[in-house]
């Protein structure tokens, strides 16, 4: 057949899907939407690399440049130091600022440096600032709101951010000195795990969508069918038939990729309203890889004319009818399972492969053989309805129904649902993945939760100050109780020895028994005592002789550096040496963990032991406990950290604590397979719509002779949970078999055989989701203007 000859028929198939009658119209514009939100999926999973690599970009250009040393102030030089708070479970990052020459920088994405005490923030901070909700955040932040940081200075439209200029800033208290922003840190390689991850979440939420596309180009085929009848009576042979369906198919696929097209370029103007998982975008970042992009136009219309071609394969279009409604031929099996056969050869070489110290994976490998074992369960999914169907025989009217529309045409029923066994098995094979590996990228913080939960430091000027601190913090809202001392540093008095090159030192801490209770196990504890506890070199602390150099009963310590480094501030000379004597009684006990997980080392003394005013540069620390029934008890802590000094830290104590680059994969996932179910629904959904549409007279037909209405729409709930209950147990088979696969990979061992349940969870859900949506639809169809034909 000439170029020619297939461009004609091709034309032709075209003009009958745009020109053909109303029922041609629909059923191109089905196929054109089916297409259409596929080719919109996969331009948005194109775009996500951009999309990440622009928020990184964006993060580099606003961090302070670091690459240079500055020391002295200049005209454009400013101090800068990092706030990062959190409220009501959102994280909130702002920057404090205090430039110390007339021609500061402009920070990225603001039109001007703040004036002293105020700050520009970012519309999502400013709305939010702005609104009832935000009350308790507007008293942390006392800045006048001065103008709003734009795109270049914010990762995603939905960042809680703020930049500030203040005057407390010193040498003493900054994260550094800048001249300039821009600040590029090399990103640690990803280890082996992680790629094993991405690769198969890749393969596991992309290939739904390329089945729901090559389902979406075979809606309404029956119909097309006895069109293509028509044309042999007129004298076309079988194979122009065929490029005329072929045709048919490629126009809706072409107006679907223009409506994908169209559906990405709107969707993308949207991309700041949503947050899925903690990720957004702005509009310019969602765009797609050139190559990929290319890849998707080119694949989505030759595939339409593939796979029209392939499934007209099994059917003989004849002058005076269709042959498809007589017994199909009986399905092979051998190439299903040669599928599989491949995917496992691939996968199964490289078990024991993956190694946690690697950065790299046979990618390739991984992928195919992935590929084909989902694609092998996909297409084994037809031949399980036929052979289970086939012995399904008794029962009322509505399980006969169904069960006899399945025997016909249990290749329509087997397609709708294989987007559900890819993305189910998938599902499954990853969750065995996740909770294999959390266990290797999620490790105990050491934090004891149950003592506290907020801990707070802040710098003092005297030991009465940091007193009133911890006073401060007790007397919050849902406080009900603190761990509160006031800590310094003490020093063996005397000169630097020999090969010493600063003098010997140990913690102080003072406060009430019950707070020194949880640094050291105390045999007793009343006011007055003093204790001496060691850490025995646990967490790489120093060897308890190095600390009993300085901290010991009966010894008298130093409450000043008695040899300060040169560049440290300097006593007033002739100034003399506070010291203090550790009284003979002190107890030496052994430390224990603190509540942030901590071993800490040194002296303990209660209030009347010592006068605290004697201390050097005292801290105030406080670990708190709050009280669950007070909403946002959390929030008035960290208020109250903020009015007592904002250059204070406040960390929320946890448990555990998830690797950074393990979230982030594991959130683009979430993010990825909640799209993917979204379309596996609507493909479910589509395809259970355009079925009944095309058994439109037989409803009718059937209510005319006197069945019931309920009768049919159970019989329609059947025809839907059949398929999907087999396919259902084919993805649960798969992907635990698929699972222990890629577990074996990086020699890990399943953690739970019942991971599949949730899954069939979802499929039950979509069952009872698409039969309710398919009901008013059913209902209509079953009037009797369905008997009406042209």
């Amino acid at each position: 057949m000439s170029l020619a000859g297939w461009t004609r028929d091709l034309a032709l198939g075209a003009r009958f899907a745009v020109a053909g009658g109303r029922a041609g119209l629909f059923r191109t514009l089905l196929t054109a939407t089916g297409v259409g939100f596929g080719v919109a999926l996969l331009l948005v999973a194109s775009s996500l690399p951009n999309m990440l690599f622009q928020r990184e970009v964006r993060e580099s250009v606003r961090a302070v440049d670091g690459s240079e040393q500055i020391d002295a102030p200049r005209p454009d030089s400013f101090l800068h130091l990092g706030r990062t708070t959190v409220y009501r479970d959102d994280v909130v990052s702002g920057t404090l600022l205090r430039p110390e020459g007339d021609a500061p920088p402009v920070p990225p994405g603001a039109d001007a440096f703040p004036a002293l005490g105020e700050m520009l923030v970012s519309p999502a901070l400013r709305e939010l600032l702005d609104s009832p909700d935000g009350a308790l955040l507007k008293e942390r932040l006392p800045y006048k709101v001065a103008g709003t940081i734009g795109q270049a200075g914010l990762i995603g439209p939905a960042e809680l951010r703020y930049v500030a200029h203040v005057d407390f800033l010193t040498t003493e208290n900054l994260d550094g000195r800048g001249t300039r922003y821009g600040w590029s840190v090399p990103e640690e390689p990803m280890n082996a795990f992680l790629i094993l991850l991405v690769v198969v979440a890749c393969v596991v939420l992309l290939l739904p969508v390329l089945v729901f596309i090559a389902t979406a180009v075979r809606f309404g085929g029956e119909q097309r069918d006895r069109r293509l009848a028509a044309l042999r009576l007129v004298g076309a042979d079988t194979a122009m038939t065929r490029r005329i369906a072929a045709g048919e198919s490629l126009a809706g696929a072409l107006l679907g990729l223009l409506m994908g097209v169209g559906l990405f370029a709107a969707a993308r103007q949207f991309a700041g309203s949503f947050t899925i998982w903690d990720v957004n975008a702005y509009p310019s970042d969602v765009v797609p890889m050139s190559a990929l992009a290319v890849l998707v136009l080119v694949a989505v219309p030759v595939s339409s004319v593939v796979v029209t071609l392939f499934a007209l394969r099994g059917v003989a279009i004849e002058p005076l009818g269709v042959v498809r409604t007589s017994v199909p031929r009986r399905r092979r099996l051998w190439w299903r399972l040669l599928l599989l056969a491949a995917g496992s050869a691939l996968l199964v070489p490289l078990m024991g492969e993956v190694r946690v110290a690697e950065t790299s994976i046979d990618t390739l490998g991984v992928a195919t053989g992935t590929t084909l074992a989902l694609i092998g369960l996909t297409t084994l999914l037809p031949w399980l309805v036929e052979a289970g169907v086939k012995r399904l025989h008794a029962g009322p009217v509505a399980w006969q129904l169904a069960v006899r529309r399945l025997q016909l045409s249990s290749g329509t029923a087997a397609r709708a649902v294989s987007g559900i066994v890819v993305a189910a098995t998938g599902a499954i094979a990853l969750q065995m993945l996740f909770q294999a590996m959390e266990n290797d990228f999620t490790e105990l913080t050491g934090e004891d939760t149950s003592r506290a939960q907020i801990a707070i430091g802040a710098h003092a000027r005297t030991a009465d100050e940091a007193r009133g601190m911890i006073a401060r913090v007790e007397r919050t809202e849902g406080v009900t109780g603190v761990i509160g001392t006031v800590e310094s540093q003490v020093w063996r008095p005397g000169p630097l020895k020999g090969g010493e090159e600063f003098s010997p030192t140990a913690s102080i801490r003072v406060g009430d028994c019950a707070s020194l209770k949880e640094f050291a196990t105390l045999p007793s504890c009343a006011d007055g005592d003093v204790f001496v506890f060691l850490a025995h070199g646990a967490q790489g602390n120093p060897d308890d002789s190095f600390v009993t150099r300085t901290a010991r009963p009966g010894a008298t310590v130093a409450l000043r550096d008695p040899s300060p480094h040169p560049s440290a501030p300097q006593p007033p000379k002739g100034a003399p040496l506070p010291q203090w004597r550790v009284p003979t009684t002190a107890r030496v006990v052994d430390s224990r963990p603190d509540p942030t997980g901590m071993y800490q080392y040194g002296i303990l003394a209660t209030p009347s032991a010592i006068d605290a005013a004697r201390l050097d540069d005292p801290d105030a620390q406080a670990m708190v406990r709050l009280d669950p029934a007070v909403p946002d008890a959390a929030d008035h802590v960290r208020n109250t950290a903020a009015a007592i000094d904002p250059t204070s830290w406040v960390r929320d104590l946890k448990d555990t604590q998830r690797d950074a680059a393990f979230s982030s994969v594991r959130t683009g996932i979430l993010v990825g397979s909640t799209l993917t179910m979204l379309l596996v629904a609507a493909s479910l959904l589509v395809t259970t719509l355009e079925q009944l549409r095309d058994r439109k007279r037989l409803l009718s037909s059937l209510v005319a002779f006197g069945t019931r209405r309920s009768t049919l729409s159970w019989s329609v709930l059947w025809q839907t949970a059949v398929p999907i209950a087999v396919g259902l147990a084919l993805s649960v088979a798969g992907g635990l078999g698929l699972g222990v696969v890629l577990l074996r990979m990086g020699g890990q061992r399943v953690q739970d055989w019942w991971v599949f349940l949730p899954v069939v969870g979802i499929g039950a859900a979509l069952i009872a989701a698409v039969s309710l949506l398919s009901m008013p639809v059913l209902w209509r169809l079953m009037r009797a203007d369905g008997l009406r034909t042209e």
